[in-house]
């Protein structure tokens, strides 16, 4: 049957010269972009909720800074610890700046920050501190639980590794 040969042909291909070279180029292809172009991550954790849900599957854009440093408001991808580990966090502060939790309001300078991406009141406090050069501060969006169950603060710009491509 010329059904069967065709899917024979397909599932157990001949291993030609060229298409040992064929399944080599995309072998190396795949493992360029999704090795350091677009690295693929699962959100694990309620941090980044709304915007962002426990268990959805993304993809960090390594490129995004590579010729400007992370915006206030902007949702960055940081390595945690070694190369497997990363968070999904906002950057709510830049180098310099003094970042202070007061009653559930953030400060940046003394000013209270406007953030709309906030749903949920939260009652954080924190004494003033200053962004230390070269890092900005980090939290995440979902603050209604007590500060000592989530990871936030400094973060080196060497750590930020991209944005979540959506």
């Amino acid at each position: 049957m010329v059904v069967n040969k065709g899917i024979r042909q397909f599932l157990f291909p001949s291993l030609t010269h060229s298409f040992l070279i064929r399944a080599g180029c995309v072998a190396l292809l795949a493992y360029l972009v999704f090795g350091h172009l677009l690295i693929p991550f699962r959100i694990k954790g309620h941090s980044m909720e709304p915007a962002y849900q426990n268990g959805e599957f993304n993809f960090c854009w390594r490129f995004r800074h590579l010729f400007s440093k992370p915006k206030r408001g902007d949702v960055v991808v940081i390595r945690f610890t070694g190369q497997r580990v990363m968070l999904l966090k906002r950057v709510v502060a830049l180098e310099g700046e003094v970042v202070e939790f007061r009653d559930g309001r953030l400060f940046i300078n003394g000013k209270k920050l406007d953030e709309p991406y906030i749903h949920k009141p939260y009652d954080w406090n924190l004494s003033p501190r200053q962004v230390e050069s070269d890092s900005v501060y980090v939290v995440g969006d979902n603050r209604s639980g007590p500060m000592q169950n989530h990871f936030f603060g400094q973060a080196s710009l060497s750590r930020i590794l991209g944005d979540p491509l959506w």
